[in-house]
């Protein structure tokens, strides 16, 4: 009997293939090429990275993205947007140009291609997170292309090859007092200036905020762009191309037959973007040189967020905490370089109306497990837990009746807000009317680092008079414990530059 060749294909079926793996007909993965320093993002990266790399690239975006979205809650310009965020996209998004001869060029721009579609898979499950990343990375995209080299931004927007018409030289002729002083006012030299300017013509729709402030010359429809307003239409058409991806994207999710270990992440980063998580290491939120100690939390108390300031007060006229309250403030002091000799002493103080019998059976032995001195293994080896970040204490365990955790902009109603505010010494109806348009946009942080700014409105004009804010910094606070750390340094610099041993370093 004659051995059948079950791997045979019948030459009929052969040319039957799955509309949805005709994309992939072609085995060849190549690295992407990034001739320009500016990117559409048209076409997904196939190149093969990490899971450290995917993660980290896609964290280091968020903060960016972040950053950008907090200078729009607080109006900044786009030049001082560019200011601001300078500093902070050197240190963790750096483009470089062409020009600039870098060796890391290919690096960073992979880095940028990546982890601009990481969260792209990250944020667009639902339409608020597909609106906002869509501004943001609009935000983005601008303020590279306003920074880029001229030559090399015509190169890039030459290379898009976008439906752009050029305006012919009889039309140039025939209207060219209309745009010498659409560009350049009347004149000679006006004129002049028009005969070496490059125009396009387009649809006027396509440049409604061109068209708002008077900056092209309309004519049957048609907008006629000067060369240097063609940034305008560049950043449109990013938007557009960007919001079409997303829906696609989005569409594409539940069919997405991805690896176990991404979908956690890119829950965690949509997650990030109520507010984005701060990641924490043991002691890097501790202030060398301050007395961190039981005796002296009443003095410190003056630098401590409101989450916790509100807690401690509390604390003092009630001498009790519910669970979660001594869960999140002790790993608070923790952070902060409290020990766990000190901490167990401040507790201990704290419940005033406790016998030492009632405390040692009652608290002793979770605040031992906070700082990991009793627990399981694994707490042991990590040194306990962490201290929580914003984010976590926004999103987990709200609190009940009668339990004083959480974040009061968050967790506490306007008018209990506003009393407690004004309790801390805060009686600016400016701040106070912001705090509400942040609780109510649901943007909690920002309400917090507008107190956090007007408490500290004075210390930080110095510090940026005396150029001793570093990139960390500029940041927006996203944890409990970096606030503190930034007020004590604030309020503690007259000792760095008298020579003390306070450092405003990040």
């Amino acid at each position: 009997m004659k051995r059948q060749d079950f791997n045979r294909i019948d030459a009929k079926r052969r040319n039957v293939v799955d509309h949805r793996k005709k994309q992939f007909a072609d085995p060849t993965y190549k690295e992407a090429q990034y001739p320009h320093r500016l990117n559409f993002y048209a076409t997904p990266p196939t190149a093969d990275i990490t899971l450290e790399q995917f993660e980290q690239w896609a964290i280091d975006r968020l903060r960016i993205l972040a950053e950008l979205e907090a200078c729009s809650f607080r109006n900044k310009t786009l030049s001082e947007t560019a200011l601001h965020m300078k500093p902070l996209l050197d240190k963790y998004m750096p483009l470089d140009a062409n020009s600039s001869s870098s060796t890391q060029l290919v690096a960073q721009r992979q880095k940028d291609h990546y982890s601009h579609f990481i969260l792209r898979l990250a944020f667009s499950s639902t339409e608020d997170l597909r609106r906002r990343f869509s501004r943001v990375e609009t935000m983005l995209f601008r303020l590279r292309l306003s920074a880029d080299d001229m030559r090399e931004r015509a190169a890039f927007v030459q290379g898009l090859n976008l439906d752009w018409d050029p305006v012919p030289e009889d039309e140039l002729r025939q209207f060219a007092a209309e745009l010498a002083a659409v560009s350049f006012g009347y004149g000679k030299k006006a004129q002049q200036a028009r005969d070496e300017e490059t125009w396009c013509k387009v649809d006027w729709g396509r440049v409604p905020d061109l068209v708002e402030s008077r900056r092209v010359f309309l004519r049957a429809g048609k907008a006629y762009v000067p060369f240097r307003e063609q940034q305008s239409m560049v950043v449109a058409e990013f938007t557009t191309r960007l919001e079409r991806a997303l829906e696609l994207t989005a569409r594409a999710l539940p069919r997405l037959d991805e690896d176990d270990r991404l979908t956690p992440i890119l829950n965690h980063l949509s997650k990030n973007f109520v507010a984005p998580d701060s990641n924490y290491s043991g002691g890097s939120t501790a202030v060398e040189g301050a007395e961190i100690t039981a005796r002296n939390m009443d003095n410190l108390v003056q630098h401590f967020p409101m989450c916790m300031s509100s807690m401690h007060r509390i604390l003092r006229r009630d001498a009790k905490l519910k669970h979660f309250g001594r869960l999140q403030y002790s790993l608070f002091l923790k952070g902060i370089g409290l020990s766990l000799e000190e901490c167990l002493l401040f507790w201990r103080q704290g419940f005033s109306k406790l016998t030492d019998d009632e405390f040692n059976k009652e608290y002793r032995y979770n605040v031992r497990h906070v700082y990991g001195d009793v627990g399981g293994d694994s707490n042991r080896r990590g040194g306990g837990y962490s201290p929580y970040s914003c984010q976590k204490i926004l999103t987990e365990h709200p609190p009940g009746p009668g339990e004083t955790h959480g974040c009061p902009y968050r967790h506490f109603n306007m008018e209990n807000l506003t009393s407690l505010l004004q309790s801390s010494g805060i009686s600016d109806r400016a701040v106070l009317q912001g705090v509400k348009e942040d609780k109510d946009n649901q943007k909690f942080h920002m309400a917090c680092n507008r107190v956090f700014e007007h408490v500290h409105k004075t210390e930080l004009k110095r510090a940026r008079d005396d150029g001793v804010l570093t990139a960390s910094q500029l940041e927006t606070i996203v944890h409990p414990n970096e606030y503190f750390k930034r007020s004590y340094l604030l309020k503690h610099m007259g000792k760095q530059q008298s020579g003390g041993d306070v450092k405003m370093d990040g």
